[in-house]
């Protein structure tokens, strides 16, 4: 009987702006190459409460590590820019808002901003498809084609997006993430070269996982006609039931996808292929530097294998007299939780 590989399944990670986030069962680091050659990281304990069964229990699991992903997202996209010392200058609508109501309805503005880019995204990839395939009479036919609409929208999107410089380069810190997880599954020496000879191209990628979930809406979308026959002349109603049922289709999706993570056959391969195919526009090949930063950051995210001497071996890194005095400066003001190299 062939031995499981305990690795498979056990690292994730996310592409950030000059930088990738990997995590690891039980920790989660982000590391960013600044501008003069150094790595800063971030490394905090995982949050999910993994011992609360009912958040351990199948397609439930799903959505709440959706959830718990969202907002790891935010924070690591966030460091990544205070690590870059990237800094937004406010608009002369923001300054406007600040010099009459004050930084605290401002924020409460901006708040309102963010919702309502979120509910466009939704009126975008869930509302728009469904209505635009409302016209056809054939149940089953409107659903594939609201199907197909939804992933042609999704497609065009990420090749608008990945026309911009940055997305470019963080695509391409999303290839050296895939290869360094490959490797490191596979059970290989975590070194540049080993992790560059990798395949760019992973089943468990949020890219194939929003394909399949694209697909598994297409489904439920058919059984929610056959359950609720009133949805067929009521576009609303069957839009409200499919919103609701939205957590059943991330679950399913999720199910999907950590199975397909940690199998190999003819099956598994004809039903990720749709998203593997999407990541030929998602990922990019990286740089050796690039592979460098995600070797660090997977290693740091794994402290029960890798001692903190081990993190930073065979990493390019600037040399003290290559450091400037402003470097040098924030590099004595970093705190524990947060560390540079």
């Amino acid at each position: 009987m062939k031995e499981k590989n305990q690795k498979l399944g056990k690292v994730g990670g996310q592409a950030v702006l000059e930088g990738i986030m990997m995590r690891g069962p039980q920790s989660y680091t982000t590391a960013v190459r600044r501008a003069d050659g150094s790595i800063v990281l971030d490394s905090h304990p995982n949050e999910i409460k993994k011992k609360n069964f009912f958040f351990r229990l199948p397609v439930v699991r799903g959505v709440v590590a959706f959830v718990d992903s969202m907002i790891l997202s935010f924070s690591t996209l966030n460091f990544a820019a205070e690590a870059l010392e990237i800094e937004e200058e406010e608009t002369k609508f923001e300054k406007w808002l600040t010099r009459t109501f004050g930084k605290s309805l401002t924020s409460i503005v901006m708040a309102i901003g963010t919702v309502l880019g979120l509910l466009l995204g939704a009126g975008l990839f869930l509302f728009l498809p469904a209505f635009l395939s409302g016209f056809l009479e054939n149940d089953v036919l409107r659903r594939i084609v609201e199907g197909v609409l939804r992933i042609a929208i999704f497609l065009g999107y990420v090749s608008l997006v990945s026309l911009m410089k940055d997305i470019k380069r963080t695509f391409m810190y999303h290839g050296a993430e895939h290869k360094s997880i490959f490797c490191y599954e596979k059970g290989l020496p975590l070194t540049v070269e080993n992790v560059r000879a990798q395949k760019r191209f992973h089943p468990r990628c949020g890219t194939s996982f929003m394909i399949l979930m694209m697909l598994v809406g297409v489904i439920i979308g058919l059984l929610i006609s056959v359950v609720f026959p009133a949805t067929r002349e009521n576009n609303w109603l069957y839009m409200l039931i499919k919103l609701i049922l939205l957590p059943l289709t991330m679950g399913l999706g999720y199910e999907m996808i950590r199975f397909a993570g940690r199998h190999d056959n003819a099956f598994i391969r004809a039903v990720t292929s749709p998203g593997l195919l999407i990541q030929r526009i998602t990922t990019k090949e990286p740089t050796d530097d690039m592979i460098e930063v995600a070797l660090v950051a997977l290693r740091s995210a794994l402290p029960e294998e890798f001692s903190s001497d081990e993190v930073f071996e065979g990493i390019t890194l600037p040399t003290p007299a290559e450091e400037t005095a402003p470097a040098a400066e924030k590099k004595e003001e970093n705190s524990p939780e947060r560390s540079q190299a």
